[in-house]
């Protein structure tokens, strides 16, 4: 049964290769629960794999019918997210 409170996930400093299945699983055991909210602020370098891991997972989410957040994205995550021209497909997710 989905709960309705959402489950935070703090992303880690590093979101590169060596973290995605941690974060992956973490980010599938949320998403099991209902709405997540993912803590972006403490990012200092990430891997375009990670973002296209996340908006997987926001994929997912959509699909459930529970609400996938991004919050507080570093500058970091953010820039990123903009070189990569990645900007539309994350815009329905960012906050803050």
């Amino acid at each position: 049964m989905a709960k309705t409170q959402v489950q935070s996930v703090a992303l880690p400093r590093i979101v590169d290769l060596d973290a995605l299945d941690d974060i992956r699983e973490t980010l599938l055991d949320a998403l099991h629960s209902g709405p997540v909210d993912v803590s972006a602020d403490a990012v200092e370098r990430v891997s375009t794999n990670a973002l296209f891991m996340l908006l997987s997972a926001a994929e997912t989410a959509r699909q459930a019918k529970f609400s996938f957040t991004i919050s507080r994205a570093s500058d970091t995550m953010a820039a990123s997210i903009e070189k990569l021209g990645l900007t539309p497909a994350f815009a329905p997710v960012l906050k803050g």
